[in-house]
This record gives C-alpha cells, sequence and structure tokens, in this order.
C-alpha cells in the first residue's frame, strides 16, 4: 500500500464518522426502548405511551435545562460552574418578594398595589448577571480556579438566600408572574434560550472565541483573543441563565424557599457532559445538551416508572454521571491518539 492510500484511509474513516449528537441521539434511542421493555415486563404496561408521563418529565428538567444551556459554554471555554443551584435559589427568593400581591406601596401610587411583572424579571436577571460578573472577574483577572471561585459564589449565594427572609418562605405572587411557570411555559422559554445560544455559540465571534479559548488559552491569547474579557462574559452569561432559571421555578411552584435549586448545578453539568460537552473544553454543542438532558430526564423518569426507591436512583445518578465523565475521558484519550 503506497503513502497516497494510507494517508487517504483514515481521512475516508473521518468523513464517515457520524456527528457527535447523532450517536447520542442513539444512546437515548436505547435507552428509552429498554424502559419501554422493562415497562411491559415489569409493569405489565408502557413507558413511552404515556403522555402525561413525559410531558412532566419534559417539564421537570426544562428549568434545569435552561442552566445547562449556560454551563455548557461554561464548560466548553474550560471553565466549571458550581455556583448555578444557589443562584437559582437567592434570585427566587427575591423575584418572589417582588412579585408577591400588594408589594407596591399604596402611598406611591394610590390604586396600584402590585409591582409590573417586569420589574421581579429584571431584577432577578440583574442578580444572575451580577453573581456571574463576580465569578468572572474572580477567575479571570485574580487566577483563581474556576472551582474554587464558583464554589465560594455556591456558599454564599446560598447563604445570601437564606438570610433574606431569614430562611421563611415566600408565596402569593401575581397572576401575571405566575403565568411564567405556568403549563409549558417553562419548555417554551428554554427552546427559546436554547435556539438562541445555539446560534451564538455557532455562528458569532462570541462562540469562536468561546471554543478557542477552551482549546488552548494561550493560542486564543497569542491570536489576539481578550481572554480575560471573554471568559468574564461567558460568566456573565451563565449567571443570567441562572437567574431566569430562579425566576421561572419560582412562578412554577408558586413559591421561594431558601432550599431552591439545591445539586441542579450537578445535574445540569451531567446534561452537558452526556451530551457530550468535553471537560477538557474546546468541544460540545447545545444541541448534544439537549438530547443529553433529555437523557438525564428520561432516566430519572424511568426509575420512577419502574417504582425504584429514591435512594437507588440518587446512586444510579451518581453512577450515570462518573460514567459519563470516564467516556469523556476516554474519548480525549483516543481522540489524541488520533492526532
Amino acid at each position: 500500500m503506497n503513502t497516497a492510500t494510507q494517508t487517504a484511509a483514515p481521512a475516508a474513516r473521518s468523513r464517515r464518522k457520524l456527528p457527535s449528537e447523532v450517536n447520542i441521539l442513539l444512546v437515548l434511542v436505547g435507552i428509552s426502548l429498554t424502559f419501554e421493555i422493562l415497562g411491559w415486563i415489569l409493569q405489565g404496561q408502557s413507558f413511552l405511551g404515556n403522555t402525561q408521563r413525559l410531558s412532566i418529565m419534559i417539564l421537570q428538567v426544562s428549568v434545569i435545562g435552561i442552566i445547562a444551556i449556560g454551563v455548557t459554554q461554561v464548560i466548553i471555554s474550560g471553565g466549571i460552574d458550581l455556583s448555578s443551584g444557589s443562584i437559582v435559589g437567592a434570585t427566587a427568593m427575591i423575584a418572589m418578594s417582588l412579585a408577591q400581591v400588594g408589594t407596591f406601596p399604596r402611598a406611591v401610587y394610590p390604586g396600584l398595589t402590585d409591582l409590573p411583572v417586569i420589574v421581579p424579571i429584571i431584577v432577578g436577571l440583574l442578580i444572575g448577571l451580577a453573581c456571574g460578573l463576580i465569578n468572572g472577574l474572580l477567575i479571570a483577572y485574580t487566577k483563581i480556579p474556576p472551582f474554587i471561585a464558583t464554589l465560594g459564589m455556591m456558599v454564599a449565594a446560598r447563604g445570601f438566600a437564606k438570610w433574606y427572609t431569614k430562611g421563611q418562605p415566600i408565596s402569593f405572587p401575581t397572576d401575571g408572574f405566575a403565568a411564567l411557570g405556568q403549563g409549558l411555559n417553562p419548555v417554551f422559554i428554554f427552546l427559546g434560550v436554547a435556539a438562541l445560544l445555539h446560534v451564538v455559540l455557532r455562528y458569532t465571534r462570541y462562540g469562536k472565541f468561546t471554543y478557542a479559548i477552551g482549546a488552548n488559552p494561550q493560542a486564543a491569547r497569542v491570536s489576539g483573543i481578550n481572554v480575560e474579557r471573554h471568559t468574564v462574559k461567558i460568566y456573565a452569561v451563565a449567571g443570567i441563565l441562572s437567574g431566569l432559571a430562579g425566576i421561572v421555578v419560582a412562578a412554577r411552584g408558586l413559591t421561594a424557599q431558601a432550599g431552591m435549586g439545591t445539586m441542579y448545578e450537578l445535574d445540569a453539568i451531567a446534561m452537558a457532559v452526556i451530551g457530550g460537552v468535553s471537560l477538557a473544553g474546546g468541544r460540545g454543542s447545545i444541541l448534544g445538551t439537549m438530547i443529553g438532558m433529555i437523557i438525564f430526564g428520561v432516566i430519572i423518569s424511568g426509575f420512577t416508572f419502574l417504582r425504584l426507591d429514591a435512594y437507588y436512583q440518587e446512586m444510579l445518578k451518581g453512577a450515570i454521571i462518573v460514567a459519563a465523565v470516564v467516556a469523556d475521558v476516554y474519548r480525549q484519550r483516543k481522540r489524541v491518539k488520533t492526532t
């Protein structure tokens, strides 16, 4: 075999290689069919045929999916965000406190007792933005590892959520605020966010810079990218999306509690990694995260469908996260060998 044939063979194999999203989609199909078969064997009923169960599953993961979209671009840049769940709790408390019936003082404007719904939404997003900016500034300019910086924000934001109302829940939102979380609105909000970030990451300079920093920060800096400034932007976007998730989860539950969003950050990271986002940075997509989100939801819903006890579900969820990370490490090693 001559040299031309030897070099052409790997090229032909690379052209035949399926996109990672297609492989992840095949995994989703396989998991769904597995639960369908087990459902008929163990329960005598269909898993996929129950549209109510599937709609509940989509609603449950859509809020965490909003966080996962923000986490995806963070991980692509080579970072990590452990603070998103706590930002959800803090944002939910503040937004709900401004969305309560009778919040607006009568003395300011007689006859108006409720703040316009846009006020708690904007304030909630600004709180998320502020938290994200703090994360980004610490990571970019003090060179603190992302794990440590966002861990500190995770603890601080959760403490703030508890302090804000001394641990008391807040309820009774206005109809306009409550409507944000009713019906399929959380799903529509998630789809809108996912579509926007997909376009931004794939077709804009922001996305190109994000992938470049994740692949090789030093090379990105040499090519003229302001790595520090762009890192701040990435964490700011993640903070805004965590704030949006806090608003939606509060509206959906018609109440806000300081413990809201606990462990959401790990679930969001799991969705992204299951969806093919590399923890090493520089690789992944919003579409992959969306499929990973559905896989995550199908697995949790399937466990409940099979009446698996909650503590078993938690253990299996942990095993799935570890397996996804191991698979990512294997893909990285294989990628290095092929190059």
